[in-house]
């Protein structure tokens, strides 16, 4: 992330996790640690994996003291082997204990969420199919998960409501079915927005073809009715398979010849990537 993209999106949601940590004082550190020192502590790998979030760590000391350094050994989007040092944060003592849980949570959160998005991304290679994550995200850390499934090798579906139509079920219900939802969503969004509907089987496709439908997700269909609905939008529509996908069924899914495949388990489920300062020392 650039310093303007920080300053915009995160030093705020950065600032209200470090609130949530420190409602008065720290008063474990302060107990300990009256006065300043000067010290320096190691941020070292636990798990094989990837990066991802190193500016947001290193921001998350910045807002408590502009004056810590922090030297980094790898960039967003390295592979990283466990024992290995990443870098080295140098600074008020105080602030190093401080500014540690709240640095590693957003870290580790995000190289989680690289680190299961790169495992499928790779399942992909080779493809035409483009891995797209979803809205089911943590509050307050979508701008935060959405980044790290770039790092990982994934691409952005729409980032909220506002950035592009998709009719869902419940949108379709409705208005009164697939033509309806279709129909209104182009009398209403300005001529620049594609509109993208979810269907659940061939009808509903057909359906959604011959309304103009930009865009067709297709939903926990079968993989023979996928393939027959890729054939049926060929050159009218671009596709998208949704769906409870995960790492351990994506594999039967590579040969249908989708545009994309989106799975909120990117940013859901994705486990974290153990991360830990050691080694803190005065200097």
């Amino acid at each position: 992330m650039n310093n303007i993209t920080m300053k915009m999106n995160a030093d705020e949601m950065i600032l209200s996790a470090l609130r949530e940590d420190i409602t008065s004082e720290d008063i474990s550190t302060n107990s300990v640690m009256r006065d300043f020192s000067m010290g320096e502590v190691e941020l070292i790998c636990k798990q094989d994996g990837v990066i991802a979030g190193l500016d947001i760590f290193k921001r998350v000391f910045e807002l408590l003291d502009g004056k810590t350094e922090i030297t980094f050994c790898c960039k967003d989007g390295d592979t990283v082997k466990n024992g290995e040092k990443l870098g080295i944060i140098r600074g008020d003592i105080r602030v190093l204990l401080s500014g540690e849980r709240t640095a590693l949570n957003f870290l580790q959160r995000m190289s989680g969420i690289a680190t299961y998005t790169r495992s499928i991304a790779e399942l992909l290679k080779g493809t035409k199919t483009k891995l797209l994550d979803t809205r089911k995200t943590t509050p307050n850390m979508r701008v935060f998960e959405k980044y790290a499934v770039k790092v990982g090798g994934g691409y952005n579906h729409r980032f909220n409501l506002s950035d592009g139509i998709l009719l869902k079920d419940n949108h379709i219900g409705a208005a009164g079915g697939v033509k309806e939802a279709v129909r209104m969503a182009k009398e209403y969004a300005p001529f620049v927005r594609k509109i993208e509907i979810e269907v659940e089987n061939l009808d509903m496709l057909r359906d959604a073809l011959e309304a103009g439908a930009d865009i067709i997700m297709l939903d926990n269909m079968s993989v023979e009715d996928m393939k027959e609905a890729v054939r049926l939008c060929e050159g009218k529509a671009e596709t998208e398979c949704s769906g409870n996908v995960t790492k351990e069924n994506v594999a039967r899914l590579v040969d249908i010849g989708v545009d994309y495949i989106s799975s909120g388990a990117l940013t859901h489920s994705s486990p974290i990537l153990d991360l830990s300062l050691k080694n803190l020392h005065a200097i």
